[in-house]
């Protein structure tokens, strides 16, 4: 049998390499372009893909909110309780003129405890009375301290005028395989 020199060897390893990227970046970019767009500016919908359409409903006035004063409020089900803050600082995902309007579900994902407070102080939702998990809600709902292991589900918000809406959520909502299945659905529209 012959022996093969290190040197060999290694270039036998790149060149293997090589083909597999090949194998894998090109059909990849193909399945990209013709998945979300032709790359002629016209777009193409991703076989299989699943858009959810949650309800748009209303759910403070602008002028009405007070920084520090939570809007609690169900949404996109009912049951799923929800908290509207404005934090007095930009947050991730905020709106509004100052970006400082979020909207989070009020549900933890350690265990899908209800999240009794927001505490203005710190920027936080909780601590969850089940483990004391408490979310950082100027970073996206980020777990700050506890047993979680998930962000909070961020709820999607527009303005139009002086209405605040809720439009969606990222993120799925703690004991839900989704966010729009399992309860009757809030008032609102499409």
């Amino acid at each position: 049998m012959p022996s093969v020199s290190r040197r060999e060897f290694l270039l036998l390893g790149v060149a293997t390499g090589a083909v597999a990227a090949v194998g894998v970046v090109v059909p990849l970019s193909i399945a990209t372009k013709d998945s979300f767009g032709n790359g002629d500016g016209t777009d193409s919908t991703m076989p299989g893909a699943v858009v959810a359409v949650f309800p748009k409903v209303r759910v403070a006035s602008l002028s009405a909110l007070r920084e520090a004063e939570p809007v609690i409020f169900d949404y996109p089900l009912a049951g799923q309780s929800n908290v509207l803050v404005k934090l007095g600082e930009p947050a991730m995902g905020g709106t509004g003129p100052d970006g400082d309007i979020v909207g989070f579900s009020r549900i933890c994902t350690h265990m899908g405890c209800t999240l009794p407070e927001y505490r203005h102080e710190h920027k936080v939702l909780g601590p969850c009375p089940c483990h004391f998990t408490t979310f950082d809600l100027i970073h996206g709902g980020q777990v700050s301290l506890g047993q979680a292991t998930q962000n909070l589900p961020q709820l999607l918000l527009t303005i139009e005028g002086d209405d605040i809406y809720a439009t969606g959520v990222v993120r799925l909502i703690y004991g839900f395989a989704d966010n729009l299945q399992g309860a009757q659905r809030v008032g609102g529209t499409t």
